[in-house]
């Protein structure tokens, strides 16, 4: 069912994700010219879970709680993906979220396949107790449908590694005491007290960082002085912001769930961070900037455009809004096909999702081999082995793209669907 959202008053049909990421995929595998028995399984989900599940709340009350996980492809390994905590969820937005984690982990080059989660709840609305049953109680729901070797959940939207922790407790506590330090590595994304990855937190935002990078590098472009915004200031746009600041580039707008911010002179990522935490997470009333409207937000005059909240921000309606020359996806699916294609036809570039933000997966393959060979990797290292990672997956795109004259998206997505096909034929159809 179509969602309508609201630009200059007027109603528009919005796009679901799900749509989106078929466009994407059918496209592609007319690229690739995909065999067409292995593109109906990559076509449909493996498995589609939908939970109901009651907690007793501080107040004694019931309540109860819809949860999902959907298994969309583990042809080259484990189910991995993120839960979210999100009022919006649905069926259809995790089914689009797990085809997308399983391009992202096929173009990384991991022994992944793609899944994602979570609950239809607004975090903000329940106590931290509350938080902790909720996710005890989905976790042990969930049972054997996760699996250190098996379905790999990590943190997600609303999500964290304290949430990560109370899963992986409660998972391990369902095993027999001589094998529960076996199964450490049910989840990705812990505390580094329990077995998490030093750096993990900053992963997936410092793998945007390197993508642009690499991009301002392959074009001769220096980011020194290079304005960008940021959409979503939570762990993502953060670190993005954190390492773009670094490199001598200045923010000039913020946008979160609650309002919209810009300073042509610059916003200090580290200071709005701080008002951040003395202000429940939100970025209005920030000192020495203007408040604008949600929409104008778009049109923010900028170089760089970072989309880090949730999927379908830049849609048909507000594209040709956009001023950045390129706009690099910290989110999951946070431009639609139709936007795409506007912007292209620009001269913007678009650095897709699953291979700008990849490096949080990419961080937590790292933090499951740690937990499962026994290792513990010191920081600098494990940044090392980010970076070295990213480079050589962003260096093939960039080959396909110039070879094959396709965009970005197009070129991961040939790459990432090409290997997935290379599984199926090599090891056959059971039975």
């Amino acid at each position: 069912m179509a969602i309508a959202e609201t630009v200059n008053n007027k109603k528009q049909p919005k796009q679901g994700m799900l749509e989106n990421v078929m466009k994407q995929f059918d496209t592609a595998a007319s690229l690739v010219n995909l065999n067409p028995n292995i593109k109906k399984i990559l076509a449909v989900t493996n498995n589609e879970l939908i939970i109901h599940f009651p907690v007793r709340m501080d107040n004694g009350n019931v309540e109860i709680f819809k949860g999902y996980r959907v298994q969309h492809n583990n042809a080259l390994g484990p189910y991995k993906g993120g839960l979210r905590y999100h009022p919006t969820i649905d069926i259809d937005a995790v089914k689009a979220l797990a085809m997308w984690m399983t391009w992202k982990t096929s173009l990384a080059g991991l022994p992944y396949g793609g899944a994602k989660g979570g609950i239809q709840l607004d975090p903000s609305k329940y106590s931290n107790a509350e938080l902790e049953r909720i996710t005890r109680r989905f976790a042990y729901a969930l049972g054997e449908n996760i699996g250190p070797e098996h379905d790999i959940p990590a943190p997600d939207v609303n999500t964290n590694a304290q949430t990560m922790a109370w899963i992986a407790d409660t998972y391990m506590s369902t095993k027999a005491p001589s094998e529960r330090s076996k199964n450490q590595h049910v989840v990705t994304g812990k505390p580094i007290g329990s077995g998490g990855l030093e750096g993990r937190d900053r992963a997936t935002g410092f793998g945007v960082y390197l993508t642009i990078k690499y991009w301002a590098a392959h074009k001769n472009v220096s980011l020194k002085d290079k304005t960008f915004i940021v959409q979503g200031f939570g762990n993502v746009g953060y670190w993005a912001a954190h390492f773009l600041e670094k490199e001598g580039a200045k923010m000039v707008g913020v946008q979160d769930a609650f309002g919209s911010i810009t300073n042509a002179e610059g916003i200090s990522v580290e200071n709005l961070f701080i008002h951040t935490k003395n202000n429940q997470g939100r970025i209005e009333g920030f000192p020495n900037t203007s408040t604008i409207d949600k929409e104008a937000f778009f049109g923010i005059n900028c170089d760089i455009f970072i989309p880090a909240a949730l999927g379908n921000q830049i849609t048909k309606y507000n594209a040709n809004d956009i001023k950045a020359f390129l706009i690099a996806e910290g989110a999951n699916g946070p431009t639609t096909v139709e936007a795409e294609e506007m912007l292209l036809n620009k001269g913007i570039d678009i650095i897709p999702d699953i291979l700008c933000n990849s490096g949080g997966v990419i961080g937590s393959y790292f933090e499951w081999l740690q937990n499962r060979n026994g290792e513990l990797w010191e920081l600098d290292e494990i940044l090392i082995k980010l970076d070295k990672k990213l480079k050589e997956v962003f260096r093939k795109v960039l080959e396909t793209s110039e070879s094959k004259a396709l965009d970005l998206r197009s070129a991961a997505y040939v790459i990432a669907i090409e290997r997935i096909e290379k599984a199926y034929i090599q090891r056959g159809i059971f039975p």
